[in-house]
């Protein structure tokens, strides 16, 4: 897929990592519609990247309906759509049995429905839209992208319904990229580790100068704009299929 006639949904895409992936989008001449629910943040980023390449809608990605309204008026926006990104996220920490009692159910639903939940709307919205489209090279109609974490693999105490709902992520990439072969559609999934993003930046700076250190090479937090060029070479190379990178500068998560 040519980054230069790319339509791309992105969730998340007023901050961190979906914003670099917008950017990086429209840099390279692609269109972008942001979905997310900061209507500030949401204005910012549209009056950055320009109305002509740009749409923000408020968006709640854990909404069947919504998303799919939303879908529909991002390819109105963009005359079609080819890459749908998904980067919605929240953090969900907290241990299972913490000083104020066991963890609230309402918390795991919470970060599994939007983490996971709210990916496999967006992803099945966006197929759907994927499917009608003409066939490219090697037959490709478009490409899904989520976003796990490594703490799918190496949860932390403390992140088990944040690594639950990741872990849902990275499990399903390979089912959905099987049954979605047929439409020409690829689906592949991110797990990034310690990456600057408005999370870390809330840290003090003895925290994230740690958490730098903990990477073995480069031993400093991830960049949002290699996050973006992992996205973008994924878009570009059409044999990458089912499967999960992990963009963590060799980082294993330590028990806490």
């Amino acid at each position: 897929m040519e980054l230069s006639h790319t339509r791309a949904v992105v969730t998340g895409g007023v901050s961190g990592l979906g914003l670099a992936v917008a950017r990086h989008l429209v840099a390279h001449g692609g269109k972008v519609a942001l979905f997310d629910v900061n209507d500030d943040k949401g204005a910012a980023a549209i009056a950055e990247l320009g109305r002509d390449n740009a749409l923000y809608l408020r968006t709640d990605v854990t909404d069947e309906e919504g998303v799919a309204a939303s879908i529909a008026a991002a390819h109105e926006f963009l005359g079609g759509l080819d890459a749908a990104i998904n980067c919605a996220g929240i953090l969900g920490a907290g241990r299972v049995l913490g000083k104020q009692g066991p963890m609230p159910l309402a918390t795991f639903r919470g970060t599994v429905l939007v983490n996971l939940v709210g990916s496999f709307n967006v992803a099945k919205a966006a197929a759907e839209r994927m499917q009608h489209n003409a066939p490219g090279e090697d037959g490709e109609r478009g490409v899904i992208v989520n976003t796990a974490s490594v703490a799918a693999y190496e949860g932390q105490i403390g992140q088990a319904a944040y690594s639950a709902s990741k872990g849902g992520v990275v499990g399903m990439t390979l089912p959905m990229a099987r049954e979605l072969a047929r439409f020409g559609i690829r689906v592949m999934t991110i797990a990034p580790g310690v990456f600057w993003t408005p999370m870390v930046d809330g840290m003090t700076e003895a925290v994230q100068q740690s958490l730098g250190a903990s990477i073995p090479f480069p031993s400093r937090l991830g960049r949002p704009e290699e996050f973006a060029d992992t996205v973008a070479f994924i878009l570009r190379n059409r044999y990458l299929n089912g499967e999960t990178i992990r963009l963590d500068g060799a980082v294993r998560l330590e028990p806490k």
